[in-house]
């Protein structure tokens, strides 16, 4: 069992506590590192130069599918020069409900492998992947070639 920290830092500071006027930028701090500042969506009254928490579930994504391909690759002796994802996470209402229904993965890998083997290195990373197996997000991935 592995146990995975972060920190996270909000403070009023001189604004009102009205729901108009709190800022939603925090600090999350990863590894002991120097916090990086989230916020909400701009829609949600957030800082739309911040990412915001459905943006870093996308990001979660994606990082573990290509951690979990690269992982697998070189397993299979497959040489991997450069990995892209552009991924899209749909945020949308069930049933009066908001939550991350589905998330597409878009990633553009460069190797010497052909398509069909990339292929199955991409179904072997999406079945290995930590974070799609706990989310009920719907993860497809669309491999560009």
């Amino acid at each position: 069992m592995a146990e995975h920290k972060i920190a996270l830092s909000w403070e009023r500071g001189d604004k009102p506590f009205t729901y108009e006027g709190y800022s939603r930028n925090h600090a999350i701090t990863f590894k002991n590192e120097a916090p990086v500042t989230f916020s909400t969506s701009p829609t949600y009254k957030g800082d739309p130069s911040k990412g915001d928490p459905e943006d870093l579930l996308v990001a979660a994504l994606s990082s573990c599918h290509m951690l979990s391909f690269l992982a697998i690759a070189c397993k299979k002796k497959v040489t991997v020069d450069s990995y892209q994802d552009d991924a899209v996470g749909f945020l949308e209402n069930d049933g009066g409900k908001l939550w991350m229904t589905r998330a597409v993965l878009r990633p553009l890998v460069k190797s010497s492998a052909d398509a069909a083997l990339l292929a199955e290195i991409h179904h072997l990373a999406h079945e290995a992947c930590f974070i799609a197996n706990s989310v009920k997000t719907v993860v497809t991935v669309e491999p560009r070639e």
